[in-house]
């Protein structure tokens, strides 16, 4: 008789045994596979939310750099060396941004609202902007573009400017009308066109935390214009900050290397971070459940070799009266091992393809509910964070700046679990792995007697 028609008929013969084995590897397989299953929608599920974030590096002062008497020193870079990094081939789009106090004049008038003139009379804030679509606001949603257009690298060098809504409406202002400004010397001065108008959420009679201005009052213009009414006009334009908006996550290493290379010493007291916090904010519940379902897996997956080594140990050694009986008829011991694990491997292979008709639905059900406890208590930690008081820093209330929360960046609450058929791969390759070697170490150990010893000593 062939050992393939003995380990047929050896599983039906042992029915209890065989439904034991079978349920151990059951149980195995569906945890394993639930693991993997989990691993692979996470993985989908962070990619999305990279696309739907973007690649954002940051230029901004490194904060580890101290200046002589250790004094913090904002560093500046020429805008040209920066519109070099901006050439760079992994970038799609870059901005950055100057600003300094302007002031209105003539018969042109602040909103009133929010603190009594931060910046002197009909003084306010214009921030020179290289692309206003590449504003944090204007990204997330938070302001709108009403009307007209944004700026652009196009408009560099040009006088126009965005206007928030309250401030066009009290001064009857449209797109192309004109709008005189006084630079902070007080002297320089210019007429600019509004070339859009936005909207800015924030009440009047909310200031701006970092400028103290009322937010109706903010002007974004082209960054050249308004660099030329600054006090240092007569120079070239200088940043200390700057934004790249890169064709894709993966390139960010890349645009970092060629970025030094580029720019050298010019980045002395500068970083280039990415802008991955709002990433780290919707993903965070997915890592969570990515860990706790590993560790799952694992836990379950050694518990049900271990039960299954057991097993098979046992029944190895059961059957000992029967390979002497086959080895003293002159069957081979590579026939019987072959037996043993022909045995195992027809059980585990049912037992995979069974878990895979209910493990993904159920995956779904279990890894949908753990992802809403956790992006539930995301939010929460959310909503519950608030800013320090206007002029205080938060240090004394221990409350940290980094750890404010980005807008528009939810936490992501749902996955979707799919069987491929690499993942059944995987679990059946790891299922044989550990049947096998339950199987194959104690029956090593038993056929490396001799038929005589096996039948008279039972050992």
């Amino acid at each position: 008789m062939n050992f393939v028609k003995r380990a047929g008929l050896s599983l039906w013969a042992r029915k209890g045994r065989t439904l034991i084995t079978f349920a151990t590897f059951l149980v195995i397989s569906v945890m394993v596979l639930a693991g993997i299953l989990i691993d692979d929608a996470t993985a989908r599920a962070e990619l999305d939310a990279k696309r739907a974030v973007g690649a954002e590096v940051n230029l901004s002062m490194d904060m580890n750099v101290e200046g002589g008497g250790g004094q913090l020193q904002a560093p500046r870079v020429d805008a040209a060396t920066v519109d070099e990094l901006g050439a760079l081939p992994q970038v799609q789009k870059y901005t950055y941004s100057v600003w300094d106090r302007a002031i209105l004049k003539g018969a042109f008038r602040l909103v009133d609202g929010g603190q009594p003139d931060p910046m002197g009379p009909g003084g306010t804030v214009g921030m020179g902007v290289l692309d206003t679509s590449l504003l944090p606001d204007f990204r997330n949603g938070t302001f709108t573009l009403l009307s007209g257009r944004h700026l652009t690298a196009a408009d560099k060098d040009t006088k126009q400017l965005l206007v928030e809504e309250r401030l066009a409406r009290k001064n009857g202002l449209a797109i192309g009308a004109k709008i005189t400004l006084t630079g902070n010397d007080e002297k320089t001065t210019a007429d600019f066109t509004v070339a859009g108008v936005y909207r800015d959420p924030r009440p009047s009679t909310e200031s701006d935390p970092e400028y103290g201005i009322n937010p109706a009052n903010m002007l974004y213009g082209a960054v050249g214009g308004l660099a030329a009414l600054g006090t240092g006009g007569n120079g070239p334009l200088q940043v200390g900050e700057a934004t790249f908006l890169l064709q894709d996550a993966d390139v960010q290493d890349a645009f970092k290397s060629a970025a030094q290379r580029v720019a050298g010493a010019a980045l002395d007291g500068f970083t280039l971070d990415a802008n991955d916090k709002a990433i780290q904010q919707m993903t965070g519940p997915l890592r969570s459940i990515r860990s706790t379902a590993t560790v799952a897996m694992w836990l379950m997956g050694l518990a049900g070799a271990a039960v299954l080594a057991l097993l098979t140990n046992l029944a190895v050694k059961q059957r000992r009266k029967e390979y002497g009986v086959l080895l003293a008829m002159g069957e081979k011991k590579s026939k019987l091992i072959a037996q043993q694990a022909l045995e195992i491997v027809l059980v585990a292979a049912v037992a995979i393809g069974v878990s895979s008709l209910f493990a993904p639905a159920l995956t779904q059900r279990a890894g949908q509910s753990l992802l809403g406890r956790e992006a539930t208590a995301a939010e929460q930690k959310i909503s519950s964070w608030q800013p320090p008081a206007p002029g205080s820093t938060g240090l004394d209330q221990g409350i940290d700046w980094n750890d404010e929360p980005i807008d528009n960046a939810d936490p992501v609450d749902e996955i979707t679990v799919a069987l491929s058929p690499t993942d059944l791969a995987a679990v059946g390759g790891v299922g044989l792995a550990i049947g096998l070697l339950a199987t194959a170490v104690p029956a090593g150990a038993v056929l490396r007697l001799t038929p005589r010893s096996i039948l008279t000593k039972g050992a």
